[in-house]
């Protein structure tokens, strides 16, 4: 038993090393000496016979061999937390820690309010979110729930639908009084469109739907980002069509800044999804997270459509 504390004890000591990225400031974080933080890494690597960490005199790194550790420690760790909550008499009240994922402007502008309230009604949860230009791969692990536009292919995974969402090919009113506003899809092609892209897969073809038949229109245009927000920014400048999901432009939509264009066809959805592993099901810290977000985002949605 005492052997099994101790390398519960020794991950957790290797999360904080690693968190703080440095042996001074994680000593600062444990209470301990710089001396004392390194001798402790000294006998955990002697232990484990590999070494962990690569050391320079302002930071550290880690080896092959620690990346590896850092990912089982983590799954461990989780896997230790989870037990114990689910244990304990208290699973009404959710308490831990949740990691949370999101895309950068969704994130900053959606979800790390609804956080914000959530923290304030649940006090014995702490919640990290971290944003990113692409989510991150599901076998990662690295995240407890990860926020996304459309359901995972991956059976693995709780995928399960927060909030509905379309997206809208939308315009400037400047734009469309110098270039005219199209009709028709193939029109598309004859105009100055805005494209977002992420990683390597540019979002250059656009599929529009009215009634059974779809059409797929290859756009172009002088400007691409991988910015959501720049690219509303650079359609509301007046320099081109933006394609972009519904929850990002509507604000816009209702002040008049921007115009739906080709409104009478359909674009490809972008349902809102919060993805967590199967083993997170019965994690009441997860699990109240994502209906408070799923009652959040609802409650927009239905004063949206009181204002439609």
């Amino acid at each position: 038993m005492n052997e099994i504390t101790n390398a519960s004890a020794e991950m957790a000591f290797f999360q904080v090393l690693m968190r703080c990225g440095s042996l001074s400031a994680a000593a600062r974080e444990l209470g301990l000496t710089t001396p004392a933080v390194s001798r402790r890494l000294a006998m955990l690597e002697a232990r484990l016979g590999v070494q962990m960490l690569n050391r320079t005199t302002r930071r550290i790194s880690l080896t092959p061999e620690g990346e590896e550790y850092v990912i089982q420690a983590r799954r461990i760790l989780a896997d230790i937390q989870d037990m114990e909550h689910s244990l304990s008499r208290s699973l009404s009240e959710p308490r831990g820690q949740i990691r949370v994922n999101a895309t950068l402007g969704f994130g900053r502008s959606h979800v790390a309010p609804v956080i914000s309230e959530f923290c304030a009604a649940y006090p014995s949860v702490q919640v990290q979110l971290h944003l990113s230009v692409s989510p991150p791969p599901l076998s990662e692990d690295a995240y407890d729930v990860c926020i996304r536009f459309g359901e995972p292919p991956d059976s693995r995974v709780i995928a399960r639908k927060v909030a509905q969402n379309q997206r809208l090919l939308c315009a400037s009113p400047a734009y469309l009084a110098q270039h005219g506003t199209p009709r028709a899809p193939a029109e598309l092609a004859r105009h100055n469109c805005i494209s977002i892209h992420h990683g390597d897969e540019a979002y250059g073809l656009w599929r529009l739907t009215s009634g059974r038949r779809t059409e797929a229109v290859k756009v172009t245009g002088s400007m691409s980002t991988n910015d959501g927000d720049i690219a509303v920014a650079w359609a509301l400048d007046g320099h081109g069509i933006l394609m972009r999901a519904q929850w990002d432009i509507e604000k816009y939509l209702h002040s008049g800044r921007l115009c739906q264009v080709l409104e009478n066809y359909a674009t490809p959805p972008a349902d809102i999804y919060a993805v967590y592993p199967q083993r997170h099901q019965k994690v009441r810290r997860v699990t109240a997270f994502v209906d408070y977000l799923s009652t959040s985002f609802d409650t927009t949605v239905r004063s949206r459509t009181a204002r439609g």
